[in-house]
């Protein structure tokens, strides 16, 4: 049922939808940007090299930021798709993540292990849990003022299952963060003990740089998103503070998923084609680029 009304005490509603509109523009103007400065790259680095599971899953990630971003601007009826659609990416970049560190850890069998139980626990209950707030969801359209609005109404658990929603994924980003600075530690020393950093050291480098910076960007966007249920924030959720505050932590959300995302395989495939333009060595490195039969030798077994 619609509810048309012009109503002054709707105002405040009418003015959160213009502000938060603002921001989702903002937001998808900065991942198109980031696609056309990107798509030369991506053309030469994944379109033309041989297809792979990572270069399904990197489509698949920045393209679902394009649509997912378009879906959002276009209307708010379609809100479980546009919900749902980032989880589905949050596992393709955990499996990006569990590939990354299975390449780091010379295809350790146990590592692989842990990181899936561990992955497929944290992934299951965060879907357990989504599906809980699916079924709470409740929305209706109303036009304000001349203005098209759908709105979003939550019950039972919401304020409780969305933050530990993100604080799993904390867990799963930390310890991440952990296990890949843990083996490029270890393999710096020993390529100071051996004296011969080249190639492997300096692939390893691009990897923790790629990889920090996407971690970065996942604990702010975490810290953002817990905070806004605090008693200050959360006490009116139509003030403009609380409205600025929740479009930056949606803007950092749509950088972590839809540019950093894909730049986790973009950045290490972009090295290793300068590796082998520019020497013949290079070829020993191809498994790091998220090549099949990933392996990278070192002086002493995982």
């Amino acid at each position: 049922m619609t509810v048309v009304s012009n109503d002054p005490i709707w105002w405040p509603i009418i003015n959160t939808s213009i502000i938060a509109s603002y921001f989702v523009v903002a937001a998808s103007a900065g991942i198109m940007y980031d696609w056309a400065l990107t798509f030369g790259q991506e053309v030469e680095l994944i379109w033309r090299q041989r297809w792979s599971l990572m270069t399904f899953l990197y489509l698949s990630v920045r393209y679902a930021g394009i649509g997912y971003a378009v879906m959002y601007t276009l209307s708010l009826v379609i809100y479980d798709v546009y919900d749902w659609t980032g989880d589905v990416v949050e596992v393709a970049l955990g499996v990006i993540m569990i590939a990354r560190l299975h390449a780091m850890y010379q295809q350790s069998r146990q590592v692989l292990i842990f990181l899936i139980v561990t992955f497929l626990a944290i992934s299951i209950a965060n879907a357990v849990m989504g599906a809980i707030l699916t079924m709470q969801i409740t929305g209706e359209e109303f036009v304000l003022s001349g203005t098209h609005h759908c709105i979003i109404g939550y019950a039972g658990d919401f304020t409780f299952l969305v933050p530990m929603t993100g604080i799993l994924g904390i867990v799963w980003e930390v310890l991440a963060l952990c296990l890949a600075i843990w083996i490029a530690v270890k393999h710096f020393r020993e390529l100071r003990l051996h004296s011969s950093g080249g190639i492997i050291g300096d692939c390893f480098a691009v990897l923790i740089k790629t990889h920090v910076s996407y971690f970065a960007s996942y604990l702010i966007i975490s810290c953002f998103q817990i905070a806004l249920f605090s008693p200050t924030l959360s006490a009116d959720m139509n003030s403009l503070d609380t409205q600025i505050y929740s479009g930056l932590g949606q803007i950092f959300e749509l950088v972590q998923l839809f540019v950093l995302g894909p730049r986790l395989i973009l950045g290490v495939r972009e090295y290793h084609a300068e590796l082998v333009a520019n020497s013949d060595t290079a070829t020993a490195m191809t498994s790091i680029a998220f090549e099949e039969r990933v392996h990278v030798s070192t002086s002493s077994s995982v």
